[in-house]
């Protein structure tokens, strides 16, 4: 009698979809060995027996073992971005086992931290020059503030869509993937990575340029010039190598992204006491705009990429990847951090830098400070010990795929004998090539607008509002659907023109300047 009560019960009860059909509960049906969800255009379905990695079909949905991570049974559905159980519970999609990082582990703090230590790199030293003396101060302030509150909104859009079609779509190719298809599955993956590359490399320029300020103050000899920037970039890239190597995840990061916000802080404010002290002092600035009108427009062209780059990170998705549920709301919270705390050290940073130097201020701002040589030294120790972690943040995506591709299982030790020579042998690759191109092109300032043009724009604004349409706008006024479409044709058309601004930057400087060349303005 209780049994057949139960299942009576059980079959008054309902899976509601969002669009309003009903199913008969999970609980009546017999236990399916897999879960199916429709990505990248199609229906795939993971049986029990396959492997808990998948290389032959990356968007693979990530339903392997779902069964046994709840202690009930749950029906998802193609198109449904929920999951219920039969008591009508909302069930969290199933931990990815598409990955051998860790997913859904992470408070939203701890993710607002990687947001910090990534947004607030060193590269915030170059944004005096490469923004405001490229705008003034009228258009450099409208654009720099107006930029945050334009990505804040970009970035919340992104975070809404990241539990798409029911399951966490755990990196960008996989969302795009999800809603396009297997095409802009790979283009996406292309693009993210390419330019993820060019910022790791700008990166170690950057650590490269903080090691040489550092040995030619800590010098008391002339012999310091006879170790060039390419020297300290190869340094670096040793540095950054071992570095990789012992860090295994994003996750594993949690500490030293931690360590990074008070590094950041630590040559910030020694950046700015130093600046706002010497523009106290120094006779009135010019803070006309410099060049040629034809080297003003891309100027100003190629300041609009660096501050698109300036407030993303372009592995959103990957980072929401790690927060626990619920996720949406979480990575609300981290974006609120980044964007309040995280932004305003660097606004007064390049604003204090811009004044007290006007024009005439160096890319790698310590260069244009007088001060104590200790407190500069500091700055530039903090710089390169932060640039450590800032590159661990952008190389995750390169660092997860390689991992889990050359992976054996799944669940294996980050540091059993076959993950560490994965590491050692995949990681060390990727940097040695990144410091190679780095000392051969030591143009940070150039890599910088050259990533925001060709990832922030498409890959933080574009698409994200296509792909927020496609997901969400069959009920959008016509007014709200121009306001997106508007967004989509401007980010194409800003994407075009700060790449050509960017191309010209770097066959500019390589004209100028021989291969490895031992340049201090870059």
């Amino acid at each position: 009698m209780v049994g057949e009560k139960v299942l009576g019960s059980a079959m008054m009860s309902m899976v509601v979809h969002e669009e309003g059909t009903a199913d008969p509960p999970a609980g009546l049906k017999s236990t399916v060995p897999s879960l199916v969800c429709n990505v990248g255009g199609y229906n795939n379905q993971q049986s029990d027996d396959a492997g808990p990695l998948d290389h032959g079909n990356p968007e693979a949905a990530a339903a392997h073992g779902a069964a046994g991570d709840h202690d009930h049974h749950v029906e998802a559905h193609a198109g449904s971005s929920k999951q219920f159980t039969s008591s009508g519970a909302l069930v969290p999609p199933p931990v990815s086992r598409e990955t051998v990082h860790r997913v859904g582990q992470d408070s939203w703090w701890e993710v607002g931290f990687h947001f910090i230590a990534a947004v607030n790199n060193a590269f915030i030293l170059g944004y005096p020059a490469l923004i405001m003396a490229y705008l003034g101060w009228a258009t450099g302030s409208l654009c720099l503030i107006g930029g945050g509150v334009v990505s804040f909104y970009n970035n919340c859009l992104l975070g809404s869509l990241h539990e798409t079609g029911g399951k966490r779509h755990i990196r960008y190719r996989d969302l795009a993937g999800h809603i396009y298809g297997r095409g802009m599955y790979r283009l996406t993956w292309f693009v993210q990575y390419f330019n993820l590359s060019i910022a790791n490399v700008g990166t170690i320029i950057l650590a490269g340029e903080a090691l040489k300020a550092i040995w030619a103050a800590c010098s008391s000899t002339d012999n310091s010039s006879n170790l060039k920037l390419a020297t300290w970039i190869v340094i670096a890239g040793v540095c950054f190598g071992l570095f990789a190597f012992v860090v295994p995840t994003l996750h594993a990061l949690r500490f030293f992204s931690t360590c990074s916000l008070l590094l950041s802080l630590i040559y910030t404010c020694i950046a700015i006491a130093l600046a706002f002290s010497n523009g106290l002092k120094s006779p009135p600035r010019d803070y006309s705009l410099i060049g040629t009108k034809a080297d003003r427009t891309f100027h100003a062209i190629g300041a609009l990429a660096t501050i698109a780059f300036a407030y993303n990170t372009g592995i959103l998705p990957e980072m929401q990847a790690t927060i626990r549920q619920p996720s949406t709301t979480n990575i609300y919270k981290a974006l609120g951090m980044q964007f309040t705390v995280g932004t305003f050290p660097f606004l007064v940073l390049t604003f204090v830098g811009y004044w007290a130097y006007g024009s005439a201020v160096q890319p790698y701002l310590l260069l244009s400070i007088h001060g104590p040589k200790s407190l500069i030294t500091i700055a530039n120790s903090a710089t390169f010990l932060q640039a450590l972690v800032c590159l661990h943040i952008y190389a995750t995506p390169m660092y997860e795929f390689m991992d889990t591709y050359f992976a054996r299982t799944k669940d294996e030790s980050d540091w059993s004998v076959h993950r560490m020579l994965v590491r050692f042998i995949t990681r060390g690759t990727y940097i040695t090539i990144s410091t190679f191109l780095g000392a051969l092109l030591p143009f940070f300032g150039d890599f910088i607008t050259f990533t925001g043009a060709m990832a922030c724009f498409p890959l933080e604004s574009g698409i994200i509002h296509h792909m927020y349409l496609k997901v969400k706008g069959k009920g959008f006024s016509k007014w709200r659907l121009a306001w997106h479409w508007f967004i989509v044709v401007l980010s194409g058309v800003l994407t075009v023109a700060t790449c050509i601004a960017a191309v010209r930057y770097i066959i500019s400087d390589s004209v100028s300047y021989h291969a490895f060349a031992d340049i201090q303005q870059v």
